[in-house]
């Protein structure tokens, strides 16, 4: 479905109800990269949500924020409020939202060297293209 994460090996996904804890859910890794974040409701999946953490410097090292991706999805800041791990489920009862599907994908690492904002921009480009729009939790890019 995203050909531009595919080919990084380092990944995982997670489910999310309102009833869950996201720090207990989250499997994300303190790795560098992206997420995706799919509305599910019975058989119907919508994207509604592209995000990444870790800058790469001049010199080709990566600077990240302590925690990366599991950090950046459980306390990253949303709809105004401080953390997703409060922000999502309010979010998710006010747009009667089943569950939500994490996706994560570590683009930089040892292996890997893709610049995790610039993969994001590629995901983005493509739903943009595709459907005219970003994806509805997405304010800009």
């Amino acid at each position: 479905m995203y050909k531009e994460l595919e080919k990084y090996k380092e990944n995982n996904s997670f489910t999310f109800t309102i009833d869950d804890s996201l720090e207990d859910v989250c499997n994300a890794s303190e790795g560098s990269g992206v997420f995706i974040v799919n509305a599910i409701n019975g058989d119907d999946k919508e994207l509604i949500m592209v995000g990444s953490t870790g800058t790469v410097q001049n010199d080709g090292s990566l600077k990240s924020k302590n925690g990366g991706l599991y950090d950046k999805i459980v306390n990253g800041h949303q709809f105004a409020k401080t953390g997703r791990k409060y922000s999502w489920p309010a979010q998710m009862k006010i747009e009667n939202i089943e569950r939500l599907e994490v996706l994560w994908f570590e683009t930089f690492n040892a292996e890997d060297k893709g610049i995790p904002t610039s993969v994001e921009g590629q995901v983005l480009q493509n739903f943009l293209t595709a459907n005219g729009k970003l994806p509805k939790w997405n304010v800009a890019f």
